[in-house]
């Protein structure tokens, strides 16, 4: 098999463990047997950022305050002052990076991943109810448009057609891809770091 045609079928192999792994934050739902029964409210700090990519947290909260809500177990309040429980946490890790080349060892496969730290304290007794280190959330992208699988749930998302890749110069193709990507990974660490704190595990 040739290097493009190891990408292309290791990128769908990939794609798919990565979507069924995201689906997997929808199976702890907002049942919140984990969170403290009394607790009502929620105050979410500003993570810090520990990487590279300025302003990563900043675009996280949007993603992780969007989570909480569509959960309706919490609602979020604009101080710890106000709320019962505080999250708080860090960006540790963000990263994408090659996966599969062609022949010419050249990337057509990256993958992109995010890690970060969170806590959760109860505001009436100042304890850490619950904290969790390494959650992540990783998506793979194609570099060139011959590993994109245009029937993918993954790229018919996205505002794009095939024919659209088609006139793209590859580059363009992973800028698109990428930033996208990015989206998805974002939702996933958020999915997941809500599992982990709502489950208590």
């Amino acid at each position: 098999m040739s290097g493009a045609g190891f990408a292309l079928g290791g990128g769908i192999g990939l794609l798919l463990a990565t979507i069924a792994v995201a689906g997997c934050g929808y199976h702890f739902e907002a049942e919140g047997s984990g969170l403290p029964p009394q607790a009502k409210t929620i105050y979410v700090e500003r993570f810090s950022n520990r990487t590279r990519v300025t302003g990563l947290n900043d675009q996280f909260m949007r993603y992780i305050k969007d989570e909480i809500d569509d959960r309706k177990r919490l609602e979020i309040v604009d101080s710890a002052s106000q709320a019962d429980l505080t999250l708080s946490g860090r960006i540790n890790y963000a990263e994408s990076e090659p996966v599969a080349f062609n022949t010419a060892s050249e990337p057509t496969l990256y993958a992109n991943t995010i890690t970060a730290d969170a806590q959760l304290i109860d505001n009436h007794t100042h304890k850490v109810v619950w904290a969790s280190s390494g959650i992540s959330g990783s998506q793979q992208y194609a570099a060139v448009s011959q590993s994109l699988v245009t029937t993918s749930p993954y790229f018919l998302q996205q505002n794009l057609r095939s024919q659209d890749i088609a006139q793209m110069t590859n580059i363009q193709v992973q800028q698109t891809q990428e930033a996208s990507s990015q989206d998805l990974v974002m939702q996933q660490l958020a999915q997941n770091l809500y599992a982990s704190m709502s489950e208590g595990f």
